[in-house]
């Protein structure tokens, strides 16, 4: 079992943030602050964590808050070096992003300050929103001004920051309503040169045709235009939910149109009975049956079973493949069966369907026992 992220969050965490602003403010009640961030520290999982030890920087801090951002920015460490920002150590400045989205809205201009900074050491996603609530014309003008920053971490909050769907945070309805605004952005970044900040632009599409599946593809039929292999990556990750769903645009703009004649000629599952928490496998045998290379994008649709005996559809992600003149090619698939957080098994008979270019296919079943 993985360890809990908060285990990367301890005590420590506070401990380092009480050294870097004493550093920089005299009048800092170091031991205080660290007290209060510990009192029912281990309770707490990360999240509430990093909002116990922004609300003791709130009790610490001077109650004018534009000085007392200034003072956060001033303690600031140096900025991450690298394209992408992995591990937990940057996570020590989640603190700093919780106190600025809520005490920072009388104070835009320090406010955005601290948050292009904060991005270049960690993050501002979370941030950012609060000010495309409350000042969305201006937050939206400072991010188009930053579409073009040198800093990679800097361009990645433009897109990463207006995810209408972002997880741990909450939702902009308003470009859920409305996405255009959004996808102005998108348009200057769709060709960045950092795959991270590409990635995230595809994150974000993925958000938008969530509630926009047409206009989704309307722009990818666009962006498809001409494109390089890059963006082609960046629109088969920003596509992903409507490739799920079959969307026939979605799948068209991939080359994964109903013209294709690719088809299924055999799907084996083993074995037909398998017990909970075991594995079943899938093998798909494709053919080709005409002259020329066609596509063929397959998915696996399983319907578990479930509480009630009724069954509920999932589609795993199947395989990418081009098939040249009446080849044949397989795609194999292990689905576990062990018991998720996400999703409980149950015994009974598991329907199989394959999913070929939007097209459901029978491939089998298989008997889940105890």
């Amino acid at each position: 079992m993985a360890e809990p992220l908060k285990n990367s969050f301890g005590p420590d965490v506070p401990a380092a943030i009480a050294e870097s602003i004493d550093r920089v403010f005299r009048d800092f009640d170091r031991p205080s602050f660290i007290a209060q961030c510990l009192d029912g520290f281990d309770e707490l999982e990360l999240t509430p964590r990093a909002r116990h030890i922004s609300g003791a920087l709130a009790d610490h801090l001077p109650a004018d808050r534009d000085r007392a951002i200034r003072i956060l920015i001033e303690s600031l460490g140096p900025e991450i070096q690298a394209a992408e920002l992995t591990g937990m150590d940057a996570f020590r400045y989640l603190p700093h992003v919780f106190f600025v989205a809520d005490h920072g809205v009388d104070h835009f201009e320090t406010a955005m300050l601290a948050q292009y900074e904060l991005t270049k050491r960690f993050t501002a996603e979370f941030s950012i929103r609060a000010y495309l609530r409350d000042y969305q014309q201006a937050t939206l003008a400072r991010l188009r001004a930053w579409a073009d920053d040198p800093n990679v971490h800097v361009r990645r909050l433009v897109s990463e920051g207006t995810r209408p769907r972002l997880p741990w945070a909450p939702r902009l309805t308003d470009f859920q309503i409305d996405p255009r605004p959004v996808i102005e952005l998108l348009e200057l970044l769709k060709d960045d040169p950092e795959e991270y900040v590409r990635r995230s632009v595809a994150n974000n599409l993925n958000d938008i045709a969530k509630d926009h599946p047409d206009l989704v593809v309307g722009i990818a039929q666009r962006w498809s235009q001409g494109a390089d292999r890059n963006r082609m990556r960046l629109l088969r990750h920003g596509l992903r939910t409507l490739v799920k769903q079959a969307h026939p645009g979605a799948l068209e703009v991939l080359g994964f149109g109903p013209e294709s004649p690719v088809q299924v000629s055999e799907v084996r599952v083993t074995p037909d009975r398998v017990g909970i928490g075991d594995r079943v496998g899938i093998e798909i045998e494709l053919v080709n049956p005409e002259e020329g290379a066609h596509g063929a994008l397959v998915d696996l649709v399983v319907h578990f079973v479930k509480a009630n005996g009724s069954t509920s559809a999932k589609v795993f992600k199947g395989a990418e493949r081009i098939l040249e003149a009446y080849e044949r090619t397989t795609v194999n698939k292990t689905i576990s069966l062990k018991q998720h957080s996400t999703r409980t098994h149950y015994p009974g008979r598991h329907r199989v369907e394959v999913q070929l270019n939007g097209a459901v296919v029978p491939g089998g079943e298989f008997e889940l026992c105890e």
